[in-house]
C-alpha cells in the first residue's frame, strides 16, 4: 500500500534529494545493456536486479547520513506502450514488467531504516525521445497514450508519478490529466536545451503556465531535468509568476548539449563537488527549491556531494 499517496511530504519547506541518473549509472558504470536504454528488459535478469537494488540503497545511505528525506524512481521510464514492441513485450508482459519495477523498489524501500520521509514515484518518459520532440500530440492523444501506463501504475504502491524528460507542454498536460482520473498527484519534469528553452522552442515558463492553465493546476509542482545548470541559471534568474511552480533539479552531469551526448561514445560525469556547488547557488537564487536529484551521467557520488553543499545553505535560508 502506498504510504504517502494522500499526503506527499515534499510538498513542505524541507529539502528532500532523489535519486541520479539510473539508466546512464547501469550501461556506463555498472556495464549492462538496455535496450532502447530501458531499464525494463534488466528486470529479467538477476544480477541486474541487485545492482537495480543496490542503486537505491546506496541513495537510502546518503539521505539517511545527510538527514535528508529521499524521493526514489521506479525503473519504468521507458515503459510505456510504443516501447513494447521494440523490447520484445507484448502489452500484457509490459504491464507485468511495470508491476515488477515498481515491486522491487517497494521491496527495497520496506527494508531501510531510514528516519526521514522515503518517496516513491513512478518514473514515465516521454511517448518519443527525451530530447527530440518529434511529432507532437494533442494534449488528448498524449492522455489517451499516457492512460494506459498511469493506470498500471496507479493500482502498485507508488506515492504519486513523475512525468520525466517531458519535451513540449501538450504532452504535460494530457499526462497531467491521465493522472487526475485515476487520483494520483503528478510532477512534470521538462527538459531543456542549453538556451533554457524546450526542445520545441517554447520557454521553461510559457510551458508551466499553459499546462498549469489547461489542468487547472493538477500537476503538484515541477522539474527541471536532463540538463547542467548553467543551461537554465538565467531562466530562473529572470523568474516571472510560474517560478513558485517549480519545486526541484534533476540536472545532467556534463555541460554538453543533447546533439553532442547523443553522440558521445564515453560516459561525462562531470564534477561532483563543482555541481553540488551549482546547486548550492541555485537553492540560494531560489529558495522555493526543495528537491534535488540527478540525470544523465549523475549517480551516487554527485547526490552525495550536492546533499554536502545543500546542507550549508541550511542556516542562511532558514526554510530547511
Amino acid at each position: 500500500m502506498a504510504q504517502y499517496r494522500k499526503n506527499l511530504p515534499q510538498l513542505g519547506r524541507d529539502l528532500f534529494l532523489a535519486d541520479s541518473g539510473l539508466e546512464t549509472d547501469l550501461a556506463f558504470n555498472k556495464g549492462f545493456d538496455l535496450p532502447h536504454f530501458s531499464t525494463i528488459p534488466l528486470l529479467k535478469d538477476e544480477a541486474a536486479r541487485q545492482a537495480i537494488g543496490r542503486f537505491y540503497k546506496e541513495h537510502i545511505d546518503i539521505a539517511r547520513r545527510h538527514g535528508r528525506g529521499l524521493i526514489l524512481e521506479t525503473p519504468t521510464w521507458r515503459a510505456s506502450p510504443d516501447w513494447a514492441a521494440p523490447l520484445g513485450y507484448s502489452l500484457d508482459q509490459l504491464a507485468a514488467a511495470n508491476r515488477a519495477g515498481v515491486e522491487l523498489l517497494a521491496a527495497v524501500v520496506a527494508e531501510a531504516s531510514l528516519t526521514q520521509p522515503l518517496v516513491i514515484s513512478g518514473d514515465v518518459g516521454p511517448r518519443g525521445d527525451g530530447y527530440d520532440p518529434g511529432a507532437l500530440m494533442t494534449a488528448e492523444e498524449a492522455e489517451t497514450y499516457h492512460a494506459w501506463q498511469v493506470g498500471v501504475l496507479a493500482q502498485t504502491p507508488v506515492d504519486f508519478l513523475t512525468a520525466m524528460t517531458i519535451t513540449n507542454s501538450p504532452e504535460a498536460i494530457g499526462f497531467a490529466n491521465a493522472a487526475a482520473k485515476e487520483n494520483l498527484s503528478a510532477v512534470i519534469s521538462f527538459t531543456v536545451e542549453t538556451d533554457g528553452r524546450l526542445p520545441t522552442g517554447q520557454k521553461l515558463g510559457e510551458a508551466i503556465m499553459e499546462t498549469d492553465f489547461e489542468t487547472r493546476k493538477a500537476p503538484a509542482y515541477y522539474l527541471i531535468n536532463c540538463a547542467h545548470p548553467t543551461h537554465f541559471e538565467d531562466v530562473l534568474r529572470e523568474g516571472g509568476p510560474w517560478i513558485t511552480r517549480l519545486r526541484g533539479i534533476r540536472a545532467n552531469a556534463s555541460k554538453c548539449s543533447h546533439a553532442e551526448l547523443d553522440e558521445a561514445e564515453t560516459l561525462d560525469d562531470g564534477n561532483p563537488a563543482e555541481l553540488g556547488e551549482e546547486y548550492a547557488a541555485l537553492r540560494r537564487l531560489l529558495p522555493t527549491l526543495t528537491i534535488f536529484g540527478g540525470c544523465c551521467g549523475t549517480d551516487a557520488r554527485h547526490i552525495d556531494k550536492i546533499a554536502a553543499a545543500l546542507g550549508n545553505t541550511r542556516e542562511c535560508l532558514n526554510v530547511a
